[in-house]
């Protein structure tokens, strides 16, 4: 099954992928998402992509939870923000976190987590020294966004990927 499938859960996603954005169950949108699941995958199998290692599944659950309700703070925020115009005064800027996390399936994990947030951008991350370089829109307090960082993100992929 292995020789397949050998990404499984890969193969899967893109099926369910496939078929979502082709907004169809017509049976030619069905065959490219079978076709997309099985030959991807064998393709990273070529390139020797080392398969992800997940020690915690129930964890993913409420990083995911997480990561959900503070994209919809973060939408009220940015709207807030927009809405007010000049009339409230902002303060952005760049902080640097240092991180622990070395994996890159949690890194890079962790770089949609905060692009996807809206008010944060990934700048650039250091592998040497393990800082990152975020971007805020509305940098109030770099300790508390160090902290958010590294408690409520870094700490629960660490947890899922290490």
């Amino acid at each position: 099954m292995r020789r397949i499938l050998p990404y499984p859960i890969l193969s899967a996603s893109l099926f369910v992928a496939s078929v979502l954005l082709s907004n169809s169950l017509a049976p030619p949108s069905l065959a490219l998402g079978l076709l997309i699941a099985l030959f991807a995958p064998a393709i990273m199998l070529a390139l020797r992509v080392e398969r992800v290692r997940v020690k915690s599944p129930s964890a993913i659950l409420s990083l995911f939870a997480d990561v959900a309700a503070d994209i919809v703070r973060s939408n009220w925020a940015v709207s807030q923000i927009i809405v007010a115009g000049r009339r409230r005064s902002r303060t952005s800027g760049f902080i640097h976190v240092p991180l622990e996390l070395r994996d890159r399936y949690a890194l890079a994990v962790l770089a949609i987590i905060v692009t996807s947030t809206p008010g944060t951008l990934w700048v650039e991350y250091e592998p040497a020294t393990g800082r990152l370089l975020l971007h805020v829109l509305d940098l109030v307090n770099e300790e508390e966004w160090i902290r958010l960082i590294k408690d409520r993100y870094e700490r629960r992929l660490m947890e899922i990927f290490e």
